[in-house]
This record gives structure tokens, C-alpha cells and sequence, in this order.
């Protein structure tokens, strides 16, 4: 027998309960991984069920491979053989659903040789399929149809049933172009991502003997982050455990915060009404954080109303509080957050113990600077250096033409980004061309008798960015280049990922907000030597003896001793497209739960008086989830300067007028950022240069507590 005495009390319920559906709802950090081996194993090991017979289904690869080798390492203990390590039915829904098709999907015409294609293939197929149907690319980007082609595949829509539904402009081009879409997929026999879910469900509804006889084979079906499911995994999972009704889901309704791929909340919060023979077991013991951080998380996610209560506890000790820091800008923030990981690096902490967390993907700009001016290692999972990625790429190589016409490298990425028609070849000519008569090719638009119809129009673009340079502030020059190249058209398809492009420009743009007060001329060659220093010194080694850091979406099942979760204000966390959707906001909500649930042993919240927006200066008001902690679970970090008021009072409340004793031009001391020159003062602010390691800096008079020299 399976020895079980490893588990608490919920858990061994979880794995005994094998006869009929049963929901796990695992809190974070209560051991669900561990209640989905030893419940395999129990299965395999008291012959419940051969490996044959059981379905197990979960979001990745390696949490699948995991499940194998910890079943195989239980079973080994026990000396069972159970074959584990050959389970035919372990595995991703879509690597699952591959093998079905390839087994029994003739029986809805799906050729066991099908291809599947990746995104780019897909892209092709749409762009054949707009052209078949009459459907301008300029009109409509591609990508979009795809992606509400994809939307309609996993809610089980199809091309019949969506041109039924459609309404309005966009939806009725969807509807033109999904049936042309689906019948170039049929065409080079292949199917895309979506249609393996898709196809798979198709196939049990509508051939009684391949349903009957995978209901006859599954006995028990075990469903891992059931909260992430979509409904045509829901539809898959229904059908395929009707016959024998031996279900088990685990999930965390608290963890949902998917939604963007598809992911519907509804599934587990319904799971009763699916099953109403369901049996509903909670792990509610946390083993990865200190009690101070789950009253916290539980004081942000109990605001929420769509979900099934449940408050962890734990034995550890009752932790330390919780640090809020407010700083100045984001820049402040990311410094403070650096020196704090630089004490904990010399108290012996492990840099891999450490991570910074955020919303958005460009928030990573401040930090990974601060991290190299530091010299502390840090790696980026789960996405891009951010002068690495595409868009931060493409723009300032459109910036190095213009400094420098000689720049044939930069020249040669632009020269079709974004793409207006210059083919390869045509560009290649161009700058053989330009070679053969001694000109860089930017030069040679300039003198060239002819022109490529095509190359003109970009010959035109660049001389009129060259015209407005210097009669344009660098910000003001940035966005104009923005609005003449029509760069950002290509990402107005409503896409998470193009929203996050947009929001990586906004931040360059911000960057270059610095030289602001320059000379145009100036500015560009300062912005453009910062950046060259940064990108040289961007050799930080991703070993895992480096501080991570990573967006809160890419952080859902790690932990770390110390999190930092960075940029904690109301219109970037929670983000500004959540203010007017309750559903939206309870995603928001439940986003900054799985966040402090990554710290085990200290959490810090951070955010900032004012942040730039493409060089405006925008001041927000703390997130609410800092107002939803309870003061006795914190302490304020911030500069004493700041009140507390600004953290838990009225941050709006006018503050008593200060007379400064100080003018333009006077030597002062601030007791945090040391000494500099008043640059400018009216009767509520006052800007200082503080020099080379913290610039100029606006401060409120009020607070500002600065001593004449």
C-alpha cells in the first residue's frame, strides 16, 4: 500500500476520494502537486486502474513530466510496477488531443497526417484566406481576424455558427474569412493549435463510437489548473468522463488570471452545477509563506465576490510586516529596490531568492538599468531584455540613420518596417547600388537620379524626419516619427502582446524625456550614447545565481524568499483597462494575490509619486490592493519626508502651505538625495539638481525638507 502519512488531513481526503467527481480547490502554496502524484500513485498502486485507463491532463509539458517521475519515484519506494513512465494518456490537453486525432479523427475526415502549424504559418493562411474573401489587409490587420478566429475556436464556434452571430463591421469581416481560412487548413491537410482542442471535441460529439470508446478506456480522469481551462477543454473533460464519472479537477478559482487566453472562471465556480454529485475538498495549509503574508493576501482577495472562500494558514512563524516603499519616480523605485537587494546580498542572502514582479512588460526598463549600474546579475523569464525587443529595436535604429547616415546596419532594418511593399531583393540592390557609387545608402536616397517607386516613399519619410529634428523637442520628435512612419498601425489589433509593445515605446520615448531641455541635435546623440552604454554593458549571465525579474502572469508557480512587487498604483496595477469592467478588476484582484503569494519569507510593495507616460509626467494614486492591507500587517519604508497620510489617508487633502526659506540658485541638502542647486521654485514645487547620480528632481515644497547650505 501507498504509504500516505506524508499528507495533512484535506490531502489524504483528496487522494482516498477516488470514486465519483471531486474538486480540489489548492490554495497557493498547499501542496496540489503533491495530491495529484500521490493520488495517481494510489490509483496505479492498489490497481483501481491500469496506466491505460487513466487520463491525466495538465497546462505544460514539464508539469506533466514532473507528475511521472514523482508517481515513478513513489511507486519505486513501494516497490510497485505500475509502468508509470509509460502512461500513454499523460500529457499537455493539446499533446493529448493530438493523439486522438491521429487515432480515431478519421472518423470525422481529419487525415492522421495532418500537419500542425505554428503562428506564422497561420498568418499565411489568414492572409490567403483575406485575399480569397475579399478582405483588405490595410483595412483590417491579420493578425486580429486570427485572433477572433482563435476566440471562436475555443468556445466551440464555427465558421457556420459565427457568421450567424456576427454583428457590426469587424465581426462580419471575421465571418468572410474564417470559412476560407479553415478551407486552406483543410486543403494542405494540417490543423493549427486552436483546432486540436477544436477537431477533438468535434469528434466525440459527433461519432458515438469513438466517444464510447474513450469513455470505456478513461476510468479516472484527474484535470490539473482547472481554473485555466477554456471551454473547449471544458467540453472535452464533460463528454470524456460522463460514462464512468471518476473526476478529479484541481485548481485555485484565486489563481484565474488567464482570461486573455481564454481561460473561463465559470468552470470551476460551476463545478457543482456540472457535477452535483461532486464531492468539494479545500487545501487551505500553506507550507510556502509566512502567516503576515497570507493575512495579506487574504485581506486583498476577499474583496472579490466571484469566488469560493477559503483562507490559508500556516504553522511558520508569523513573519516579518510587509515593507511599503513610495518613491519619487520610477527610476527612485527601481534604486531603492536595488540597494535593498544589494543588503540582503551581503547578509548572505542568494541572488535566486530574490525577485521583482510587474505588471507590465516595460517596467522592466528602470530595473534592468539600475540592476547593470549596480553590477548585481538578473535574468528575464518569460520574456525579452528590453532593448532587445523588436519594437525598442526597430526605433532606434530609425533614430541612428537619422544621427548618422553612414549606419548601413540600421538602415537595412528599417528600410521595410514597417513593411511598405521593399522586398528583400530590392533592398539588396538598393545598397549594392549605393556602394557601387560611395554612398552609405542612406546618403544615396538623397542623391540617386531614380528611385524604387517604394524606396521613394521611404526616401520621403526619412527626409522629412531629417527636416522636423531640429524644430522639434526629442519627445515631441519622437512621436512625430511614431505618427509619419505609421509604426504603431501594425498594433492596433486589440492583442495583449501589441499592447505591450505599445507600452515598451511609451517607455523609450520616456527615457529620452531626460534630454528633454536639450537641443534636438543634442539630445538625440546624449540618448542615443546612453543607450549604446546600456546595451554594452548588458552582458548580465542568466544563471540562476541572478535576481529575477519577470511579470506577475509569468510568476504563477515559483517562489522566492524576497519579492518585490514593483509599480503599485491605480491605472498600472490595477492596469487602466480593468477601471470599467468589475470582471476585469476581480482578475486584477486576483493578479496581485498571486503575487504576494510568491514571497515566503518578505514582501516589499513599491510604487512611485509620478511616472512618465511618452514623456508626460503622470501623478497616480496608490493601488487599492495596498489599501486593502491592514496597517498593522506593514511598515512604511518610504523616506521619512513622506507622510504616512500618503499611504493610508487622504492623498488628495490639500497640505498647508510651506514659505520656503530658500531661492533659485541656493546650495541645499536633502536628508535622502544629498546636495544639489535649486533650479527652479514657484510656490509649490521646487526642482534640484542633485547631480550625477540623481539628476534634477521635483519636489513638493511641503515635504521637501530641504536645508540651505
Amino acid at each position: 500500500m501507498i504509504d500516505l502519512e506524508i499528507l495533512n488531513p484535506p490531502q489524504k481526503e483528496a487522494v482516498l476520494q477516488t470514486d465519483g467527481p471531486v474538486l480540489v480547490l489548492a490554495g497557493a502554496g498547499s501542496g496540489k502537486t503533491r495530491v495529484l502524484t500521490y493520488r495517481t500513485a494510489f490509483i496505479l498502486g492498489t490497481g483501481l486502474a491500469g496506466p491505460e485507463n487513466l487520463l491525466i491532463l495538465t497546462f505544460t509539458n514539464k508539469a506533466a513530466e514532473e507528475m511521472k517521475h514523482r508517481v515513478a519515484d513513489i511507486l519505486s519506494k513501494e516497490k510497485e510496477t505500475s509502468g508509470i513512465r509509460n502512461v500513454p494518456w499523460m500529457g499537455t490537453f493539446h499533446s493529448v488531443c493530438v493523439k486522438i486525432l491521429r487515432k480515431y479523427g478519421n472518423a470525422i475526415g481529419v487525415d492522421r497526417n495532418f500537419v500542425i502549424y505554428d503562428s506564422s504559418d497561420q498568418t499565411v493562411a489568414i492572409k490567403h484566406a483575406m485575399d480569397r474573401a475579399k478582405v483588405s489587409q490595410k483595412d483590417f490587420n491579420p493578425n486580429a481576424i486570427h485572433n477572433y478566429i482563435s476566440s471562436a475556436k475555443n468556445e466551440m464556434i464555427s465558421a457556420a455558427d459565427y457568421e450567424d452571430r456576427a454583428q457590426g463591421y469587424f465581426q462580419n469581416a471575421v465571418a468572410a474569412v474564417y470559412p476560407h481560412y479553415q478551407a486552406i487548413l483543410s486543403e494542405n491537410n494540417a490543423l493549427d493549435f486552436d483546432d486540436l482542442l477544436f477537431r477533438t471535441v468535434q469528434l466525440v460529439q459527433q461519432s458515438k463510437s469513438v466517444r464510447e470508446v474513450l469513455q470505456d478506456t478513461f476510468r479516472y480522469i484527474l484535470v490539473d489548473e482547472y481554473q485555466d481551462t477554456n471551454h473547449a477543454q471544458y467540453m472535452l473533460i464533460k463528454i470524456l468522463s460522463d460514462k464512468h464519472r471518476n473526476i478529479c479537477c484541481v485548481g485555485d478559482d484565486d489563481q484565474s488570471i488567464y482570461s486573455f487566453r481564454g481561460a473561463n472562471i465559470r468552470n470551476i465556480l460551476s463545478y457543482e452545477k456540472d457535477f452535483p454529485d461532486s464531492k468539494i475538498i479545500k487545501l487551505e495549509q500553506n507550507y510556502r509563506s509566512t502567516q503576515t503574508i497570507l493575512e495579506a493576501s487574504y485581506q486583498v482577495i476577499s474583496k472579490n465576490t466571484k469566488r469560493k472562500d477559503k483562507k490559508l494558514w500556516t504553522e511558520n512563524e508569523g513573519g516579518e510586516k510587509i515593507g511599503i516603499y513610495q518613491g519619487f519616480d520610477d527610476e527612485d523605485e527601481s534604486r531603492w529596490i536595488v540597494s535593498r537587494a544589494e543588503e540582503f546580498m551581503e547578509k548572505g542572502t542568494s541572488l535566486k531568492e530574490m525577485a521583482v514582479l510587474y505588471r507590465t512588460n516595460s517596467q522592466s526598463r528602470s530595473l534592468e538599468e539600475a540592476f547593470l549600474k549596480a553590477g548585481i546579475p538578473y535574468r528575464i523569464v518569460g520574456g525579452i531584455r528590453f532593448y532587445d525587443r523588436k519594437e525598442i529595436k526597430d526605433l532606434i535604429a530609425y533614430l541612428r540613420v537619422l544621427y548618422n547616415q553612414k549606419d548601413s546596419i540600421s538602415f537595412q532594418r528599417i528600410i521595410n518596417v514597417p513593411k511598405r511593399g521593399i522586398g528583400d531583393k530590392t533592398a539588396s540592390d538598393f545598397m549594392e547600388d549605393a556602394r557601387s557609387h560611395g554612398f552609405s545608402p542612406a546618403e544615396y536616397l538623397e542623391s540617386a537620379e531614380s528611385l524604387n517607386p517604394k524606396i521613394k516613399v521611404f526616401a520621403e519619410i526619412i527626409h522629412d524626419l531629417k527636416k522636423n529634428l531640429e524644430t522639434r523637442s526629442i519627445v515631441d520628435f519622437m512621436t512625430y516619427m511614431l505618427e509619419r512612419t505609421r509604426y504603431l498601425d501594425e498594433f492596433k489589433d486589440g492583442t495583449i502582446e501589441s499592447e505591450s509593445r505599445i507600452e515598451n515605446i511609451q517607455e523609450l520615448v520616456n527615457v529620452a524625456s531626460k534630454y528633454e531641455d536639450m537641443q534636438t541635435s543634442a539630445a538625440l546623440e546624449a540618448f542615443l550614447e546612453e543607450v549604446g552604454l546600456l546595451e554594452g554593458n548588458n552582458t548580465s549571465e542568466e544563471t540562476l545565481e541572478s535576481v529575477t525579474l519577470m511579470t506577475i502572469h509569468a510568476a504563477k508557480g515559483l517562489e522566492f524568499e524576497y519579492v518585490f512587487v514593483c509599480g503599485m498604483e491605480e491605472n498600472l496595477f490595477p492596469h487602466s483597462n480593468s477601471l470599467m469592467d468589475s470582471s476585469e478588476m476581480e482578475e486584477e484582484r486576483r493578479l496581485a494575490y498571486v503575487a504576494v503569494t510568491r514571497a515566503k519569507k518578505k514582501l516589499f510593495l513599491t510604487h512611485a509619486q509620478k511616472r512618465k507616460y511618452f514623456g508626460q509626467t503622470q501623478r497616480n494614486m496608490k493601488s487599492r490592493f495596498i489599501g486593502d492591507i491592514s496597517e498593522d500587517l506593514v511598515e512604511d519604508l518610504s523616506p521619512s519626508f513622506l507622510s504616512s497620510a500618503d499611504l493610508w489617508g487622504d492623498s488628495q487633502s490639500p497640505a498647508p502651505k510651506v514659505r520656503a526659506s530658500y531661492s533659485t540658485g541656493d546650495e541645499v541638502r536633502h536628508e535622502y538625495f544629498g546636495k544639489g542647486v535649486i533650479d527652479y521654485m514657484d510656490d509649490e514645487i521646487v526642482i534640484v539638481d542633485f547631480g550625477g547620480v540623481y539628476g534634477k528632481k521635483e519636489l513638493m515644497i511641503e515635504y521637501a525638507k530641504l536645508t540651505r547650505l
